[in-house]
């Protein structure tokens, strides 16, 4: 977000400060990147809005419609990245890694006249100027304009802490984690399936089905098949594995039904549903009542079965957070109303949205509208 703020800011003709307080720029960028760099989704911009929840804040429905997924192709189109639209619409550089997508950006920055500074920590304000902490010492800068991008609460080895709140108080929503794992108190067990992938199940909370994967740890339950269930588990509600989701229980009671009554169930069950490993691990971890016993009818349990955890993992592991600087706090063009001429952009902001394209589309979305406003201040004042 504030390297799409700067570069909107710079391309109106006015000089900028990149103030960066990590020791290299676009840390979580690049750390995107290790999974392919999913910048998008190739989708009709309304089904892509509906993606961030209703009703959207009126600023950031504003940022994704004049930048939404076809916007953002073609940004990356023209930092010279081949784009690759994957089977569900997600939309990756060829390259499958954020660096020559980063190299290409930070060179065209540099050339419009961006000067990029290096561990520079903005911590709040002296008067109207903006105090940083840096290498040599504290510095004051005064600034015609100024977009703060400074990150949500997670992943703080990657400059993101949240630490900035304290300077806005009362202006923060509480941070919480989003697109999260869950943490899980394993039997003995389990510990031989830990890294084991759960395939062919769906996971649903709160009314919303996931049939992504979702992988059990040595700590709990990992992966991209939890992450749009994030709001409704936070929220309280109750999880639920379905380990045939194209399968009926009156299928199941058939195919357990009958047969030779001496088989143990684990051969029942791997020879008549195909049921092992992991999976059959998760049946017997959750689906066993007080006395260690399984029903005798399993057809329900098979389709239902309650997934018992402790709650997310915590904050700084989540892949982004909710909460932060809250919408009411700001204009529509993501000013803060008692700060004229500051304006804020991407996950430091108050929203949220799962993995698939989303979470970056939305910061760069938000970092090009701060940044044409800055942009229109500063030509008023000129």
């Amino acid at each position: 977000a504030g390297l799409m703020a700067a570069e909107t800011i710079a391309a109106a003709g006015h000089p900028v400060l990149l103030a960066e307080a990590m020791p290299s720029p676009a840390r979580k960028l690049l750390m995107a990147g290790k999974s392919g760099l999913n910048l998008t989704k190739a989708e009709e911009p309304e089904a892509f809005r509906a993606a961030y929840g209703t009703p959207l804040p009126p600023a950031l429905e504003a940022a994704l419609r004049a930048f939404g997924p076809g916007e953002a192709m073609a940004w990356a189109e023209g930092l010279g990245q081949r784009l690759v639209i994957g089977s569900t619409g997600r939309v990756f550089p060829e390259a499958w890694k954020a660096s020559p997508l980063l190299r290409a950006w930070l060179k065209r920055l540099a050339a419009g006249g961006v000067r990029l500074v290096l561990r520079w920590r903005w911590t709040g304000w002296d008067g109207e100027a903006h105090r940083f902490e840096t290498p040599d010492g504290p510095r004051l800068v005064e600034a015609g304009a100024a977009v703060l991008a400074l990150g949500g609460a997670s992943w703080r080895r990657l400059g993101s802490d949240g630490a900035w709140a304290a300077a806005l108080p009362g202006l923060v929503a509480p941070f919480a984690p989003a697109n999260m794992g869950l943490a899980v108190s394993w039997s003995d067990a389990m510990a031989r399936h830990a890294g084991a992938p759960v395939k062919a199940a769906a996971w649903s909370a709160g009314g919303i089905l996931s049939r992504g994967e979702v992988v059990v740890s040595a700590r709990g339950l990992e992966g991209g098949g939890l992450y749009p269930l994030s709001r409704p588990l936070r929220e309280g509600a109750a999880l639920r594995l379905d380990l045939f989701p194209d399968r009926s229980e009156d299928w199941l009671r058939s195919r357990l039904a009958g047969g030779d009554r001496r088989e143990s169930l684990p051969n029942r069950l791997r020879k008549r549903l195909g049921l092992s490993g992991v999976r059959a691990a998760l049946l017997h971890e959750w689906g066993r009542d007080g006395r260690g016993r399984l029903p005798d009818d399993l057809a329900p349990l098979l389709k239902h079965l309650p997934v018992r955890h402790d709650g997310p993992r915590p904050l700084d592991e989540a892949i982004s957070t909710a909460g932060g600087l809250r919408f009411d706090a700001l204009t529509d063009d993501l000013m803060l109303r008692d700060r004229p001429g500051v304006f804020a952009a991407g996950e430091m902001l108050d929203w949220e949205a799962p993995t698939g394209g989303y979470l970056l589309t939305a910061c760069l979305a938000t970092g090009r509208l701060a940044g044409q406003a800055a942009a229109a201040r500063l030509a008023r004042r000129i």
